[in-house]
Order: structure tokens, then sequence, then C-alpha cells
């Protein structure tokens, strides 16, 4: 099995998994959440997404709720908020755990033997064959040069 065998959930409840949803895409994957302070890095991960899809990449939001209850809606209020709010237009999955002994089975690829994630936002670039090529902390920017220069090397 490889990470794009990874069974994963839709946020509109469609099974699926990594492979199937990155269509040979590389990806940014990042564990999102609607009341944090860092939520307003939705905009830079839209415009991640306007700009670089065209060539084979996409953003895949992960809702969590185990940074201090700050994703606690459900599906559908999660869907409403990033579509309104921001603007969001790249997958999202169901809300899942990224830590502890539910870990998401994309998080155990994602983070491997590394540390744990420490909040809400830490993003994880993927090649098209499902690799983890990099890992940034929550506070960087998604538009920042490391991210965008780690985007680059994938496409």
């Amino acid at each position: 099995m490889t990470n794009l065998d990874i069974p994963v959930t839709t946020l509109d409840g469609r099974a699926t998994t990594l492979g199937d949803l990155l269509q040979g895409r590389s990806a940014l994957v990042v564990n999102v959440a609607s009341k944090c302070g860092l939520t307003p890095q939705y905009t830079g991960l839209v415009r991640l997404q306007d700009t670089f899809a065209p060539r084979g990449f996409t953003v895949i939001g992960v809702p969590c709720n185990q940074f201090m209850g700050q994703e606690p809606g459900t599906a559908d209020e999660i869907q409403e908020f990033c579509s309104v709010t921001y603007g969001v237009d790249f997958p999202l999955l169901e809300k899942a755990d990224v830590n502890g002994d539910d870990r998401h089975p994309l998080y155990r690829a994602l983070v491997g033997d590394g540390e744990d994630i420490k909040w809400n936002f830490e993003k994880f670039t993927v090649n098209a064959g499902g690799e983890v090529t990099a890992r940034f902390a929550p506070q960087i920017e998604p538009e920042s040069a490391e991210v965008v220069a780690a985007i680059e090397k994938n496409l």
C-alpha cells in the first residue's frame, strides 16, 4: 500500500482515496479550523489554488477540532463558512483527528516518525506520487517564499 491508497472521505461524505483526490496532481495538505487566529490563512490557500491549479496542483483542507475546539461545526457549517467567507473551491475532507490514538491514516502518513501536529494550519507539500516533500509550521503563511518554492519543486 502506498500513500495514494489511503482512504479519505470528502466533507460531503464521498469515500475516496488520496490518489483519486490528487488525480496526478501535487498538493498542499493543511489541517484547517474556522475559529482560529490563523483562519485568515484561507485567503492565501485560495490564492495558491487559483495560481497553481492550472499547473497540476491542489490544496486539500482537513478540518480538525483537536486544538481548543476551534472547528466545532458540522460538515454543512464548515462548507458554508469556507465557501461564503473565503471562496474556498479546493477539496475539503471530513473532520479528522491529526494527533493521538485516533489520528487519521492520512496524518499517520504525513507525520511519519516526526513530531505531532502543533496547531491548526500546519502544512505539508505532497508530490503527485503521494510522498511528503516538505512540512511547514502553522505560522508560516501559505504564500511565503518557502511554501511557494516547495510547491514549485513538485510541479
